[in-house]
């Protein structure tokens, strides 16, 4: 059996990155620290009903879906494989960008 914390900060996390905002953003966007969004997907901290409500607004889904076991959507996991991609790509490129290029020693 899952505790409901678990499943909060489970869903939490999930939504967020489908949504492929970082933790940074969710605390901006509910008026928290980063700190806090952390523990809470960390499973150290439970929220307040108010704070609840805030996260969930921000992360685009009613309160009671923070609680579900619900599986994900087709659309969502293909928007989190969009995110991650773009995201994936944009590191690489910076890395790159960034790199040094070594002379070839062959």
């Amino acid at each position: 059996m899952t505790s409901i914390r678990t499943l909060l900060s489970f869903n939490i996390k999930k939504r967020r990155q489908i949504l492929g905002i970082s933790q940074v953003n969710l605390a901006e966007k509910v008026g928290t620290s980063t700190q806090y969004i952390g523990q809470i997907e960390q499973n150290k901290k439970f929220p307040s009903p108010e704070m609840l409500e805030r996260i969930a607004e921000a992360l685009e889904v009613d309160s009671p879906q923070l609680f579900s076991m619900e599986t994900y959507s087709q659309d969502a996991i293909q928007q989190f494989k969009k995110n991650l991609k773009s995201s994936m790509e944009k590191a690489l490129d910076d890395f790159i960008a960034t790199a040094k290029i070594l002379p070839d020693t062959r």
